[in-house]
């Protein structure tokens, strides 16, 4: 564990962090309120901070004045990468694969037909984890443009491809 932000004496010591440049206290006075701000939050800080505080002369707080707290720094998907996997002729099997590299929590995909004629695929078609949508005994009628959707709680992205049966 590193100390990130002290306060003794009425003098604030940022010490040599990463988080050096973008964190401080919310408060200028600090009186009961010793709220921490970081700006620019990387999914690297995230873990366990702790405040303790030390009151001068009472030996008896020792052990009651430690604060825990867990951080953990969503991740918006990156834009995923749509691939067709197979040889799309009419009464093959194809599937279509959607994979964003970065997101935390992990993404969900869904995937979807948009033209010419819009449609929503289920389960077990989709696979909402791995990003896979398997399409079986293709058809002329099943071409068109297709749109996967990656989404976490901090945001989305998506890709489109073609498939041409």
């Amino acid at each position: 564990s590193a100390q990130i932000l002290t306060y003794l004496d009425g003098v604030v010591k940022v010490e040599e962090t990463e988080l050096k440049p973008r964190v401080g206290f919310l408060y200028p006075v600090l009186t009961h309120n010793i709220s921490v701000f970081i700006n620019a939050t990387r999914e690297r800080d995230s873990g366990q901070y702790m405040c303790t505080v030390n009151v001068v002369d009472d030996a008896t707080s020792t052990g009651k004045n430690v604060a825990v707290i867990n951080l953990t720094v969503l991740v918006p998907p990156a834009p995923p990468a749509c691939q067709l996997r197979g040889s799309p002729a009419v009464g093959a099997n194809v599937t279509l694969s959607c994979a964003s590299e970065k997101g935390k929590p992990s993404p969900a995909y869904q995937w979807q037909r948009m033209a010419p004629t819009p449609q929503v695929f289920f389960p077990p078609a989709q696979d909402r984890a791995r990003g896979t949508l398997k399409l079986t005994n293709l058809s002329l009628d099943m071409s068109g443009l297709y749109k996967c959707v990656a989404e976490n709680q901090a945001g989305s992205a998506e890709c489109r491809i073609i498939l041409e049966v």
